[in-house]
This record gives structure tokens, sequence and C-alpha cells, in this order.
């Protein structure tokens, strides 16, 4: 098998320079940026991104620098949730890829902004027999591309909106090594929270920082006597988060 080395030597593909120049350059972009914060649920449709677009606009309100990475490769909507047209023209300069301006300023890089129409769907390969480590290396490219590629410039806050499961904290964390933390997110149904504790479970026997647990959904205001009620019935989630030992968020 040959190593990097000896390709490198094979007709002069110099793949040891490419690839040290593309850590270099993402090891530069990420030094720019104070923190970085990925918010993941084990569970799709707990408001995710909507709880990721609104962190991010209570950031900026105090006073913080705010951009969102989408590393929802497949299932991208920070994009619309702020307001910038997926099929906008990206500007690329001396610099890198100019990030999309949303609400309140927040620069935002998805996927959603490489698409010529925002109805297409994310296509990773024309064959459909492509193997899964096939599309899941190209995913992997890719997302490296975006952080690397993106002129974020000097940021207090890098939000990460991570795709449903907790496998993909794998990839970030090969990417952003000094990752600040995570923030779980759940709603409060047996399902939901049986997926968000084995998600908190791996994080922690991984030693991710986990920031808290935020519970989405918590309830509803009825419209006519404008009493609270509850949306689902299940475990209390700040009981959960204290059996976890983590602390809950709201």
């Amino acid at each position: 098998m040959k190593t990097y080395e000896d390709l490198a030597g094979d007709g002069g593909s110099n793949i040891v320079e490419q690839v040290q120049a593309l850590g270099e350059k993402l090891r530069a972009r990420l030094d720019r940026i104070k923190y970085k914060v990925a918010l993941m649920s084990g569970k799709g449709g707990v408001g995710k991104s909507s709880l990721t677009a609104n962190v991010a606009a209570s950031l900026v309100e105090r006073g913080h620098s705010v951009g969102i990475l989408d590393a929802d490769l497949n299932g991208p909507s920070i994009c619309h949730l702020l307001g910038v047209r997926s099929s906008q023209n990206l500007v690329i300069d001396d610099r890198g890829v100019q990030p999309g301006k949303g609400t309140h300023g927040i620069k935002l890089m998805s996927m959603d902004m490489l698409l010529s129409n925002p109805d297409s769907p994310v296509m990773w390969t024309e064959e459909a027999d492509a193997t899964a480590v096939w599309v899941s290396t190209m995913e992997s490219t890719a997302l490296r591309e975006l952080v690397a590629d993106t002129d974020w410039g000097d940021l207090d806050f890098l939000l990460i909106d991570m795709p449903p499961g907790s496998d993909r904290i794998d990839n970030i964390r090969s990417l952003i090594p000094e990752l600040a933390g995570v923030v779980e997110i759940t709603i409060p149904s047996p399902l939901s929270q049986h997926i968000v504790s084995k998600s908190i479970t791996k994080n922690n026997k991984m030693k991710v920082p986990i920031i808290g647990l935020v519970e989405n959904m918590a309830g509803y205001t009825c419209p006519h006597c404008e009493k609270e009620g509850p949306l689902f019935e299940g475990e209390d989630v700040e009981n959960l988060a204290k059996q976890k030992n983590i602390p809950y968020l709201g």
C-alpha cells in the first residue's frame, strides 16, 4: 500500500502539500473564532435549527459577532430561517468564499447556497448504487471545505447546526478539536428523551463538553383562555438533565 509520500512522487500530484495547505487554511480560519458551539439532537423534528437561529439572534443582540455553519448537509434550513435566498450568487475573492448575511447580520454558510434551485436536493453522486462509505467520505470532505473556504473573519461565536443523530459529532470534532461544547436539544416526548439520552451518554464517553440540555416545545398557550398546557406527555426534561448531571438550560 502506498503512503502519501509515495503518491506525492507519482506524477507530481503533491498530495501531501495539498493536505497540509488545507489544514493550515482551516487552522487560520478557526483561530479567528473565539467559541465554536455545536447544537445537536439525537432525533430530528425537535426544532434544532429554529433554536440555533434564535440563539444566534440573541447573541447578536448582546453585542456578539456570530456565524452559523449549517452542518446538516442533506437537509439544510438555516438560510430559509434567516432570510437568505438559497440561490444567491456567492462572492469569491482572494480571502475565500464570502458567507451569506442573514437577519441581524449573522454570517451563514450552507449547502443551500450552493444549489442553483432552492427545491433541488443535495445529490452526492449520479450513481444509484453508491456505497454509504463513499457518500459519507464526500460529506466529510464537503463539510471540511465549507469551514476552510469560508471567510468567516473575526467571530465571537460560530454556531454549528448539526444534522439529526449522535454520530455526526465525530466529523465536527475531527475538524474542530477545540470545540467549546455542545448543546443537546430535546422535546418532552418519551421517544425524543430516550434518544437524546443516548446522545448525552455518547458525548460523555467521548469527553465532548456538554454545555447543557434545552427543552423545546414544552407547552402551548390556549388562544381562547390563554392558559398554558403541555404539548407532550413524558418524563420531566429537567429531571433527565439532573440524572445525566448536566445543566438544564430551560
